[in-house]
């Protein structure tokens, strides 16, 4: 254990965020913190760093632990360079480095004691320079830039030059580079591209300390946590796995208190009609039970209802006319700024009803594409048109479309006004603007509450072409999960910029990447994606190069494909048994949990039932731990024959 938090209570005012929150954080751990916007997160964050004071309770760090903090907004003042900053890191290293230098050459001139006496300060310096891992020290620091997204061309460039974006990487890249004991992440993807998003979950996997982070990103917390600490309504519950699991759990957890506050209502109502019932009778033995019933319902243990997180903004989109079959064509699109091509020569089209994601780096020209086809920049070269009957709805990630000098209320209703008054704050209630809500200015408002603004504009605009960027930035998991089921049950056509990979996997239909050699299409989501680039890197780095030569040279490059299908046909087959494998053991532990449950222990019929499933869950692993250890045994046969071929 390196961090305990124990009864933890803080309040601003009279809004309590949580109250006798306590988790555990133990070596090597990697944890989520999630939960609405406006729960806690950050703030819990900052008490752990020791930014704030909690208002009772307690935080324990174990001696010798350094912490490392990444904040949302890290601003870096240095006239110094980017590789500059990042070997200050290592400034110890790089002076043990000179001094060894020194060293070696001072030994050069000297014999007798003296060489001796050098000779030993060298020997201790070489221990100590080789247990800090000194000799990687420099490429660790240009791997992380480079990881992050930083070119070489930009390690000279001055800090004080950088973008705010740019400097919470630098940041970031300082604090992995540093490698403290326990690092706290505080929204860590949301300045970086995709690759740099894969790159950090890799590192994050491999991560010798703790790490606790704060993200809306899901995907990326499948990938990196393995103990969620979730935020809710005051209280702070830990789970065990991953996000999905988390959220699997949390739902199956609402639906049993949902079905228990219902039957405890249904009960309440039967006796109350009992008694009513009893004391319509207006005998001194009926009124004695109604009054005997009276008691027993008062001391019951009124349960709450649960509430509904994703009832709470009632998003939905409805296109007033159907488009022609053909939505947009782009044909030979080019653009560049002051001299740099951004793109050139791009072509695709969408068609009725195709929802598109488009991906690609920082800096390749996503947004730019999309301002593009809504007209608000023109393009160098290259056609853009529109088919039958489209209507474009535009959600620009900066919510340049939001007047700052309006109210909430005077933004819904000047682009609305056929709507009544009580017709725009009814539509705002259900985009969660209350009473004084609806008359701040938009210019004080959230980024989580410009953004439901803006998603409520363009529900009402009800435009058949829905062109979307980086939709989900600033909204909480619930508010996504509403936006996916929007876009999901939209009939209409949808082209949109996000790094959202779970959003993406659950809206997207097909996927339009962005490289340096131009638009690349899959049909599918983003997993799908991610399976078609790995298996084209396979295919890249093993086909073999056909000869044109004689039929004895044909029928080598024919085995040598034969075999590498073989070799590509075992590897999955691993990796189905390892899956299946994971699945099943989470199901056994599972049953495990209900065999512990007091109220199930009583329950005969239900602890034979759970017996039986246990029974076959574990035949079916014993028989996938044999298909595995078969499958595994002829892939290591294969490329150890392979090796020796070569």
């Amino acid at each position: 254990m390196i961090l305990s938090v124990n009864h933890l209570s803080k309040s601003y005012g009279e809004q309590t965020l949580f109250k006798e929150a306590s988790f555990l954080i133990n070596d090597r751990e990697k944890a989520a913190i999630v939960g609405l916007n406006g729960t806690g997160k950050t703030t819990l964050l900052r008490l752990i760093f020791g930014e704030e004071k909690a208002d009772s309770g307690e935080i324990y760090v174990a001696r010798g632990i350094r912490v490392g903090y990444l904040r949302q907004i890290n601003d870096i003042h240095s006239d110094e360079s980017l590789l500059t900053e990042m070997e200050k890191v290592i400034a110890p290293i790089l002076e043990m480095e000179e001094r060894i230098a020194l060293l070696s050459e001072k030994m050069k001139h000297q014999e007798g004691e003296s060489l001796e006496a050098t000779l030993e300060e060298y020997h201790r310096l070489t221990i100590v320079y080789e247990q800090a891992d000194g000799l990687q020290a420099k490429s660790r620091a240009v791997g992380i830039l480079k990881g992050l997204g930083f070119r070489e061309e930009e390690f000279v460039q001055p800090v004080r030059t950088l973008s705010g974006g740019q400097k919470t990487r630098l940041f970031l890249a300082r604090l992995l580079l540093e490698a403290p004991d326990l690092i706290l992440l505080d929204e860590p993807t949301n300045h970086l591209d995709l690759a740099g998003i894969e790159w950090l979950e890799g590192y994050i996997q491999s991560y010798k300390g703790a790490v606790v982070i704060v993200s809306h990103d899901r995907y990326f917390l499948d990938k990196t946590v393995e103990k969620v600490i979730d935020l809710h309504e005051g209280t702070v519950t830990m789970y065990t796995g991953t996000y999905s699991t988390f959220s699997g759990k949390k739902a199956a957890q609402r639906e049993a208190a949902l079905k228990a506050y219902l039957n405890q209502q249904r009960e309440i109502r039967h006796q109350e009609a009992v008694i009513e019932k009893l004391r319509s009778f207006n005998r001194e033995k009926s009124i004695r039970r109604a009054e005997s019933r009276e008691k027993l319902l008062n001391k019951i243990e009124r349960l709450e209802k649960p509430r509904e997180e994703k009832s709470d903004m009632q998003l939905f989109f409805s296109p007033a006319v159907l488009s022609g079959k053909d939505v947009l064509t782009v044909e030979g699109l080019a653009k560049a700024f002051d001299g740099k091509q951004l793109f050139s020569d791009l072509s695709f089209r969408l068609k009725r009803g195709e929802h598109t994601a488009l991906i690609g780096g920082n800096g390749t020209g996503k947004t730019t594409i999309l301002k593009l086809i809504n007209g608000l920049q023109m393009p160098d070269e290259g056609e853009i048109s529109y088919g039958t009957g489209v209507q474009i709805g535009y959600y620009d990630q900066e919510h340049q479309n939001l007047e700052g000098s309006n109210t909430v209320f005077e933004e819904m209703h000047g682009a609305f006004p056929h709507m009544t008054h009580t017709q725009v704050r009814n539509l705002l209630a259900s985009f969660l603007f209350f009473e004084e809500d609806i008359h701040k200015k938009i210019s004080s408002l959230s980024g989580g509450e410009r953004g439901r603004l803006s998603l409520a504009k363009l529900m009402l605009g009800k435009a058949n072409l829905l062109i979307l960027d980086e939709p989900t930035n600033h909204l909480d998991m619930a508010s996504k999960e509403i936006l996916e089921a929007a876009i999901a049950n939209f009939g209409g056509t949808v082209l949109y910029v996000s790094h959202d990979r779970y959003f993406i996997n659950q809206t997207a239909t097909r996927i339009l990447s962005l490289e340096e050699q131009g638009l690349t299409g899959y049909l599918g989501n983003y997993d799908y994606y991610l399976e078609k680039r790995r298996e084209s890197s396979l295919l890249s780095s093993d086909r073999p190069h056909q000869p044109a030569g004689d039929s004895h040279s044909k029928s080598i490059w024919k085995s040598q494909k034969e075999e590498q299908a073989r070799r590509k046909k075992l590897s999955r087959q691993v990796e189905d048994c390892e899956s299946q494998i994971r699945r099943l053991e989470e199901a056994l532990a599972g049953i495990e949990s209900r065999f512990q449950v007091p109220e199930n222990q009583k329950d005969a019929a239900l602890l034979m039932e759970l017996q039986r499933e246990k029974e076959e869950l574990e035949k079916r692993l014993e028989s996938e731990y044999s298909l595995w250890e078969t499958a595994a045994h002829d892939l290591e046969q294969m490329e150890k024959e392979m090796e020796e071929t070569k």
